[in-house]
């Protein structure tokens, strides 16, 4: 666990999130240009770090990354309706400070 200031940047602090032996590295927005800076030149990395906001306001509906998006607006919904249900059940039977796991 590493612990920064609220004033740094997520980005700055990659290097010590890894441990590396990682093949992949999955990440948020926050995380954007990490396989870019210096630290992480020569590791052998599949970066997978998803796309800020405004990078999907400039697609066509063509583009593979409008799709992309689309399935993620798509999956969001489904899990929204499948959360609610627990929500209600856990206010009910006053477990409002049980967590699920699954």
């Amino acid at each position: 666990v590493h612990g920064t200031a609220a004033n740094v940047a997520d980005v700055t602090q990659v290097a010590e999130l890894l441990h590396d032996e990682e093949n992949a590295v999955y990440a948020d927005a926050g995380y954007t240009g990490a396989e870019k800076r210096k630290e992480h030149e020569n590791r052998k990395i599949v970066w997978q770090i998803a796309a800020r906001r405004s990078t999907y306001s400039t697609l066509d509906k063509d583009s593979v990354l409008y799709k992309v998006k689309r399935k993620i607006e798509y999956k969001a919904k489904t899990r929204a309706k499948v959360e609610h249900p627990f929500r209600v059940i856990k206010r009910q039977f006053g477990y409002v400070k049980v967590r699920f796991r699954g």
